[in-house]
């Protein structure tokens, strides 16, 4: 049995973040299903970017849709759907056997709406039937604005995964607006069994201090902000509040882990991996790491109930200067930021190649 079969064992989702449609079409989504135990996908604007951009996968679909009078934003969700649809009813059958809990895919709304409450639940309302997937999660920033759009989105019954986390405080927002929008499910009469998933950003907290603190606490922010906000998720689960909603049929919101692929080249290729495993969470994994935490990667013990050494380790990095929440607000901010740049990379790729194709026409 290698690493990916125990942590699965052990109660944690490993998600792959990645889509291409060489990894569809090839069948090696499928095999990493089979071999490795990976039960859902995550995907973002720079991944199918990338996968646009360096392959001719997409080609023909480009310029049939061009030629059909389709570009832009339009032209490129046409495409993601067609690979997350796929995804979906490759992951279905898991979806099926685990009543929803697992087997998931993720879209994401445009990162343009981050600060739109509105237009974020229009966008996430129509991509959702657009996809017609029951395992097909829309993504919404934890964003203040987010955050209500969360609630929103909720209450409309589209499942949710909250990206762009990077504190227990941004977690609890983003996680009592879930709590909101199922408790007005249950005072409305509706079923109160709308999944979702709320993603803590790990490694980025690291990159941002890597040269700002000792060489003893670098890698290690963003497993102690892991340990600190996984204690607020078991707090939630064990809250009165929750365990009400749990008797009106309610299903909780799993506490994902994102950003998991080591940026430090001196440090472990699976460092996250195995520091992060934990029962009833989900770690969205690199494909590279995915790979190696199956070769050589180690389970070792679960994430402590009572988040360990948390505070210990955030208060040394408080001692060296780093105000960990206003480094999360600025990572959210960036992050933000970061996702628009690669929503316009995305979009220029795309309608670069569909002019390409027109010309050799």
């Amino acid at each position: 049995m290698n690493a990916t079969e125990q942590l699965h064992d052990a109660g944690q989702s490993l998600w792959l973040d990645n889509i291409t449609r060489d990894l569809l079409d090839s069948g090696t989504l499928q095999r990493y299903v089979d071999e490795l135990s990976l039960t859902g996908l995550t995907s973002n604007p720079t991944i199918f970017e990338h996968a646009i951009r360096n392959s001719g996968d997409y080609d023909d679909a480009i310029r049939e849709g061009t030629q059909a009078g389709k570009s832009g934003e339009g032209l490129f969700l046409e495409l993601a759907i067609d690979d997350l649809t796929q995804a979906a009813d490759l992951f279905h059958p898991i979806h099926e056997a685990t009543n929803r809990v697992d087997g998931w895919v993720s879209l994401e709304v445009s990162p343009k709406l981050a600060y739109d409450t509105e237009s974020t639940v229009a966008a996430a309302t129509e991509l959702s039937a657009q996809a017609a997937r029951s395992n097909l999660f829309i993504k919404i920033p934890g964003t203040p604005e987010g955050v209500a759009a969360i609630e929103e989105a909720i209450f409309a019954g589209i499942p949710i995964n909250v990206t762009l986390l990077f504190s227990r405080e941004q977690y609890v927002a983003a996680a009592e607006a879930y709590l909101r929008g199922i408790e007005r499910r249950v005072a409305a009469g509706l079923n109160p069994h709308v999944p979702s998933v709320a993603s803590l950003f790990v490694s980025r907290l690291d990159v941002a201090v890597a040269d700002k603190v000792p060489t003893g606490l670098q890698n290690t922010l963003g497993i102690a902000m892991a340990r600190r906000t996984y204690k607020a998720y078991r707090d939630l689960l064990a809250s009165d509040r929750w365990l009400r909603l749990l008797n009106r049929r309610g299903r909780s919101q799993r506490l994902l882990w994102a950003s998991t692929g080591t940026k430090d080249p001196q440090a472990s290729d699976v460092l996250y991996v195995e520091s992060l495993a934990a029962p009833h969470s989900v770690n969205t994994i690199p494909e590279k790491t995915l790979l190696a935490f199956a070769d050589h990667g180690e389970i070792g013990p679960m994430l402590p109930r009572d988040g360990g050494d948390a505070e210990e380790v955030l208060g040394e990095f408080t001692r060296a200067g780093i105000d960990v929440d206003a480094l999360a607000a600025r990572l959210q901010t960036e992050g933000a930021d970061a996702f628009v740049k690669s929503w316009d990379a995305l979009l220029a790729c795309i309608a670069k190649k569909s002019a390409m194709l027109e010309s050799v026409e």
